[in-house]
């Protein structure tokens, strides 16, 4: 209902592959229902690999020059060091959005993040979530649930 009550509404939604497509494909039905239909386009980056530390993003798909002059609602599960969102908002930007705004499902709200969110789901600590589409190193993406890796 936050968004959707937005003076300037999203019109692009632009998910970030893969951790944040079950949260995107919710939320884009959710705004749907308060009256708020999103064409959809994948970012596509990564950070993780199969390691629980981040390293360098890199992108395996990015935005289309479609997004010019549209205003992008990027999409991803959780929001740890930053970084991916960073890089998204980057790419965003430079293929010509006119606007972009950036919600989570979590925020782990790091004081070194160098990115924020605009809409968060819900802030949680440092732990290394999976499930709802986070993994560990490809695991339990599945999980209709979000959990704590042990």
């Amino acid at each position: 209902r936050e968004i959707a009550a937005l003076p300037q509404k999203p019109d692009i939604a632009m998910p970030i592959l893969v951790g944040g497509f079950v949260f995107a494909a919710d939320l884009v039905r959710a705004l749907s229902k308060e009256g708020v239909d999103l064409a959809v386009e994948m970012l596509w980056l990564r950070s993780y690999g199969d390691k629980r530390v981040a390293s360098a993003v890199s992108m395996i798909a990015g935005p289309s020059e479609q997004i010019a002059g549209h205003h992008v609602l990027v999409i991803d599960g959780v929001l740890d060091a930053g970084r991916t969102i960073k890089k998204a908002v980057s790419l965003i930007e430079a293929a010509g959005a006119a606007s972009v705004r950036v919600v989570v499902a979590l925020d782990k709200q790091r004081a070194d993040a160098v990115a924020n969110a605009d809409h968060v789901g819900f802030v949680i600590g440092n732990d290394f979530v999976i499930g709802y589409g986070m993994d560990d190193a490809g695991h339990y993406r599945t999980l209709p649930y979000i959990g704590r890796a042990g």
